[in-house]
Parts: structure tokens; C-alpha cells; sequence
């Protein structure tokens, strides 16, 4: 008696990741010129790309400071925590 043949259906599954956005909110408590140098200490960006972010965020109550992988983004939100700065991470859309 012949032995039955099994095929495996190979799964055709294309990860990719989704980018993550991190975001700073605005808060009533920092100062202007902290966000600035907490951006330029965790991100690495110059005075005048943190300075533009942080009156993005003065003016409309959040900006995208970053974007890209899951587990980088999850470790600058930590970052900006610890930096007592609201922020939060969402999906890019």
C-alpha cells in the first residue's frame, strides 16, 4: 500500500513593517527651549529642525517628530518620557 502524499500550502505572507509615528503633544508645563534641547538630545537634530518641530507643537497641540520601525519608535516615546515630555507613538498611515 502506497504512503499518502502530504502537501504543505507554502503561505504567501509579505511582511512588511508598518511605519510608526512618534508623537510630542504640548503641555503646560515645559518650557519652549526645553522641548528644543530635548529634541536636539534624543533625535540628534540641529537647533533649527527642533526648533520647528517645537513650534509645531506650540501652535497645533502635537507634532510627528519621527517615523519608521515599531521597536525604534517604542524606544523614543521611552526616550521622551523620560525627558517628562508627552508624547506617544500611532501607526503612519
Amino acid at each position: 500500500m502506497p504512503s499518502p502524499t502530504i502537501s504543505k500550502k507554502a503561505k504567501s505572507s509579505i511582511h512588511t513593517d508598518v511605519p510608526w509615528s512618534v508623537l510630542v503633544l504640548d503641555d503646560p508645563v515645559n518650557l519652549m527651549s526645553y522641548v528644543t534641547i530635548i529634541l536636539k538630545r534624543v533625535f540628534g537634530y540641529s537647533e533649527e529642525r527642533a526648533t520647528t518641530l517645537m513650534m509645531e507643537i506650540h501652535t497645533s497641540g502635537r507634532a510627528i517628530v519621527w517615523t519608521g520601525a515599531k521597536e525604534r519608535a517604542e524606544f523614543y516615546v521611552q526616550q521622551l518620557h523620560g525627558s517628562q515630555l508627552k508624547s506617544t507613538m500611532e501607526k503612519s498611515v
